[in-house]
């Protein structure tokens, strides 16, 4: 390594180093000695940190001209990250500052923003909120260093003695992965410890960090903002001390910010939660038992149309549709592993068949039974039932079955995140020669049918295992050859590609499809998993043309996720406003007054007769009031009808926006409904259906 040497940068390009072409020429000064560091080497302020042969590093790293060294900016996704972090220890310094006895949990960046987790006595309330933002303002003027400093345990238990969630981290070094967010203050390598140092070289502040971090506050800026507090486990496990919670965010700009905080202001006027109650469609009632859903005649017909429409798919592309039990016995799922990998996410066994005498002395051994949390093992018997021949695969069994799960009460999330929920679930048995070709029909299949709801960006993920082997089962050469082909399966498909280490289930790789919304919001979606395993623990086979027995390979396939995610999904990204074929009623007849009922009824006969979901408002309200009822229900099309239209056999069309078409004949008129219904058609204007 040459210490003491020099490289010039030439043309915004390293002569003799491994500056990399991603690099922003203009960030480059023209001349650059080594060693050096990245606030010599990339002076524009807009980079925050480097990545120093490949890992992330603080702007102050000194680096070699042997060191292959990219620029991170504040606005690439680490760069935010970064920022997030920093703006994380910020505020945790506020609230030191304001309430010294508060102790410190961890503080990750999470998507679009960050939080920090702290022990207090008393809940904060919206006056600490008021002072810690005031106190954050003043450390971003302070302009505060972040410098980085490698400790020993001892040492950092010694610095940390007052924080007792530090001092549990520390012991967790080398494991912290598996503790939400606590791999941002220990990993597998050496401790280190953020100092805030102020203008007089004074560390006024420190925590426990692995980094990187900006410079100092005054990087941070002004584009962040406190969100709200919540409670939180340590850890994430109620067994241990509530925290409480504090979230936040922060983007480069305050303007970055403003545009943030209107997406947010979209979102809540489209959260599924609140469109579900003002339209009438699902509810969680306190009698039932939390995060489970009752489903009111509109949205019983939404989902309806939903599944009707993802059974006629199905059987175009050669799917079988098979029903299974709510509840099983154990004994299934210790043969599938569920019991044994996903045991904390099962509901608590049910105790029967146990026969006693008139002493109470066991008679009969009972049996226990679980609600099931997958579909899988239930379609394996299926296919188990009887001899399967090469000409029986592939083999595709479909279910719209209903799961059972059990999330902790603070992760349920209305629709998104339920204990109860129904899975659109197949299950593909093939023959390892079908596997690749079948994975892609699967795929397209996927992507075919979300189109068909009016989904249209795509990427996908490829999940794979990584080196921890007690998280996987199944031997290694199956893993790589299911893991290759899903990948040939993606990179076919033409989408972004991402691929994931240590993110498979637990049986075998898989690909997860993500889409964006109406508001640019990423969400995955349908899920394709090849599976190895199972039909070697359940001892499947099959005859092939060779008269020998052969193990079939299992396809993993849900295309909605759940009925209920997506619902609440499509119920955001419309707002409401679903296309016409979703809508719970289409067309609403309203008579400019009563006398013109009868005319609008013969019309909607019609329409009912062709399987629209028509309606005429026969209330005593007037014909305005009719109206703006009917637009805030999302009523996609309203016919009006007066003298006018009745002497002339024409309706009027009124649409969502406001707009109108007058005097279109009847047929005309029915023959455009039918084909806005037919065609799948989002109307909410009269060019729409024009």
């Amino acid at each position: 390594m040459a210490c003491g040497g020099s490289r010039r940068v030439r043309n915004g390009s390293l002569e003799g180093s491994h500056l990399l072409e991603s690099s922003v020429t203009d960030l480059t000064p023209a001349d650059v000695e080594f060693p050096t560091d990245g606030f010599a080497l990339f002076p524009d302020r807009s980079v925050v940190a480097l990545r120093v042969n490949g890992e992330l590093k603080d702007l102050a790293t000194t680096v070699t001209s042997t060191d292959a060294v990219e620029p991170v900016t504040i606005d690439s996704p680490d760069g935010l990250d970064i920022l997030r972090h920093s703006t994380a220890h910020v505020m945790a310094q506020a609230v030191q500052r304001i309430k010294p006895q508060t102790n410190l949990g961890i503080g990750p960046p999470i998507t679009d923003g960050f939080y920090y987790d702290f022990g207090t006595d008393e809940p904060f309330t919206p006056e600490d909120v008021k002072a810690i933002k005031k106190e954050m303002e003043r450390i971003v003027r302070e302009n505060q260093r972040f410098v980085r400093r490698v400790v020993s345990d001892e040492e950092a238990r010694a610095e940390l003695a007052d924080e007792p969630f530090k001092l549990e981290l520390i012991g967790l070094k080398g494991g912290a992965d598996k503790t939400e967010g606590a791999s941002v203050e220990v990993g597998a390598g050496e401790l280190t410890i953020y100092d805030n140092v102020n203008r007089d070289g004074e560390t006024v502040w420190k925590d426990l960090c692995r980094g990187p971090h900006v410079p100092n506050t005054r990087a941070i800026g002004n584009g962040w903002d406190i969100q709200r507090i919540a409670g939180a486990y340590w850890r994430g496990s109620e067994k241990n001390p509530q925290l409480q919670r504090i979230y936040g965010t922060a983007w480069p700009s305050k303007d970055e910010l403003r545009a943030y905080q209107a997406r947010l202001e979209e979102a809540a006027k489209r959260d599924h939660r609140k469109l579900g109650k003002e339209l009438d469609l699902f509810s969680f009632p306190d009698e039932i038992g939390s995060g489970l859903s009752v489903w009111h005649p509109k949205g019983g017909i939404i989902r309806q149309e939903m599944e009707q429409h993802a059974l006629k798919r199905h059987r175009e592309g050669g799917y079988t549709y098979v029903y299974t039990p709510h509840i099983t016995k154990r004994d299934l799922f210790i043969q599938s592993n569920h019991l044994v990998t996903y045991k904390e996410g099962m509901f608590p066994p049910i105790h029967l068949d146990e026969e006693r005498d008139e002493n109470g002395e066991i008679t009969k051994q009972g049996v226990d039974y679980y609600l099931k949390p997958m579909n899988c093992p239930m379609h394996i018997l299926i296919y188990k039932e009887r001899g399967r021949s090469y000409r029986d695969l592939p083999m595709r069994l479909y279910e719209n079955g209903t799961v059972y799960r059990y999330e902790l009460s603070g992760a349920l999330h209305g629709l998104t995140r339920v204990r109860g929920f129904t899975q659109d679930d197949s299950h593909l048995f093939v023959t390892p020669e079908q596997l690749e070709d079948e994975a892609g029909r699967v795929l397209e299949f996927v992507l075919t049918m979300l189109r068909d709801f009016g989904l249209t960006e795509f990427e996908l993920e490829l999940s794979m295992r990584d080196d921890e082997k007690s998280k996987w089962i199944g031997d290694e050469e199956h893993w790589a050859m299911a893991t290759d082909a899903l990948r040939r399966v993606a990179q076919a498909s033409g989408l972004k590609l991402t691929e994931v280490e240590g993110e498979a289930a637990f049986y075998g790789p898989k690909i997860d499809l993500k889409t964006k919304d109406a508001l640019g919001r990423t969400w995955q979606l349908s899920t394709v998993q090849i599976d190895f395993n199972l039909p070697e623990r359940f001892g499947l086979e099959y005859t092939g043309p060779d008269g020998e027995k052969h193990r079939p390979v299992m396809i993993h396939r849900a295309l909605f996720g759940s009925a209920e995610r997506f619902f609440a999904i499509l119920l955001e990204h419309y707002a409401g406003a679903f296309p016409v074929w979703l809508s719970p009623v289409q067309v609403i007849g309203i008579p400019v007054a009563e006398e013109f009922a009868d005319y609008l009824d013969g019309i909607v006969d019609r329409l009912r007769a062709a399987g629209v979901r028509a309606e005429v408002d026969h209330s005593a309200d007037r014909m305005q009031k009719k109206i703006r009822t009917h637009t805030t229900q999302k009523v996609p099309i309203q016919l009006i009808a007066g003298e006018q239209d009745r002497s002339q056999g024409t309706v009027s069309f009124r649409f969502r926006d406001g707009s109108q078409t007058n005097g279109v004949p009847v047929d005309e008129a029915v023959d455009r409904i039918l084909r806005a219904v037919s065609d799948k058609l989002l109307v909410n204007t009269a060019e729409d259906l024009a």
